[in-house]
């Protein structure tokens, strides 16, 4: 089964052209060659634009990047240009090392519905230590490279990844993802000790949120499986909470005689502080004074309902969200929620 990822870590866009393909492992298999497969000409071209594009990405040069970048994108560049400012505090004054590379060969004349890529050895049971898989739906035909960059700085280290287009000899920019190798100074295996401590003690909530978080700091990509995420994926599979709201469907959470449907909970860093963000359906969100009521109501029946999460937390986020769209967000404290 293929091992998806919580996309809601994913900071950065693909514009229309890679969306996270949820199909069968079975399907047929697209080209794909590793770092060491490459000629030598390919490998000193990809690495080459892959560095500059970083370079202007650290100077916060975003012109220059919209110039670089596919047609596509470029007409629709500010979802890029919103994430290279967001993260520029991380990327400013950082060096850059490559960390791998791929060689995604989707060549034809018409989009691939659901092209799966498979790169390096994989063994009976599955992937090696040096192995990627890549899951893309309607994918134009082209030849595309994925560039996954370790990025560091004075701020810590984050987690470039690039994915570039061939367009003659040049290799333009097709997307961006930056996100961090680190949530409030701590990284994956961190993550992982205190979810199985969680686990250990029954507090399942807990540890699958902090799985979720071990995941995420080790993928750089929505769209990419390595060794190390499958084994996580098979080691947390079963943990998943019956009571919280997943593949579209929202779960509920009383508050007294107000039942409330949420869409979303999920862990993220705010300031530095990780929290515990909770989105749910709201009639209207433009009385901000009932919002506010409706947003403490439901930490409050989230504590009550999960004592467990105080421990784990150290606040929580709560986003009433109406039809339109609209959302009005409260944070409290954990020691402030009563």
């Amino acid at each position: 089964m293929k091992r998806a990822l919580r996309g809601s870590q994913v900071v950065g866009s693909w514009s229309a052209i890679l969306l996270l393909f949820m199909g069968s492992w079975n399907a047929h298999a697209q080209s794909c060659q590793t770092a060491s497969e490459m000629e030598a000409a390919s490998k000193t071209a990809i690495q080459g634009a892959a560095q500059r594009y970083f370079d202007m990405a650290a100077k916060g040069d975003v012109a220059s990047l919209r110039q670089n970048s596919i047609a596509s994108l470029a007409a629709d560049f500010a979802g890029i240009e919103g994430t290279i400012k967001e993260n520029q505090p991380n990327l400013a004054g950082g060096q850059a090392a490559i960390k791998s590379y791929f060689l995604l060969d989707a060549s034809g004349a018409a989009p691939i519905p659901n092209a799966e890529f498979y790169c390096g050895v994989f063994g009976k049971n599955g992937q090696t230590a040096n192995s990627a898989a890549f899951y893309l739906n309607n994918l134009p035909p082209a030849k595309y490279a994925v560039v996954l960059l370790d990025a560091t700085s004075s701020a810590g280290r984050t987690m470039f990844s690039e994915i570039l287009q061939q367009a003659g000899s040049d290799w333009k920019l097709g997307g961006l993802y930056i996100k961090p190798a680190q949530i409030g100074g701590h990284d994956s295996d961190w993550f992982l000790t205190r979810a199985r401590e969680y686990k250990a003690k029954g507090q399942m909530h807990n540890a699958w949120f902090y799985y979720e978080e071990a995941r995420s700091l080790i993928s750089p990509l929505p769209f990419m499986s390595t060794l190390a995420t499958d084994k996580l994926f098979d080691e947390s599979q079963n943990l998943q909470p019956t009571d919280l709201p997943s593949g579209g469907k929202t779960a509920d959470v009383p508050a007294g005689a107000v039942t409330y449907k949420m869409t979303a909970v999920f862990p993220q860093l705010v300031d530095k502080d990780l929290d515990l963000i909770v989105r749910y359906q709201s009639a209207n969100v433009a009385n901000t004074n009932q919002a506010y009521q409706d947003n403490v109501a439901v930490m409050k029946a989230m504590l009550q309902k999960w004592p467990e999460l105080r421990e784990a937390f150290a606040g929580i986020v709560a986003r009433a969200v109406d039809a339109s769209g609209r959302d009005y967000g409260t944070l409290l404290a954990m020691k402030d929620i009563k």
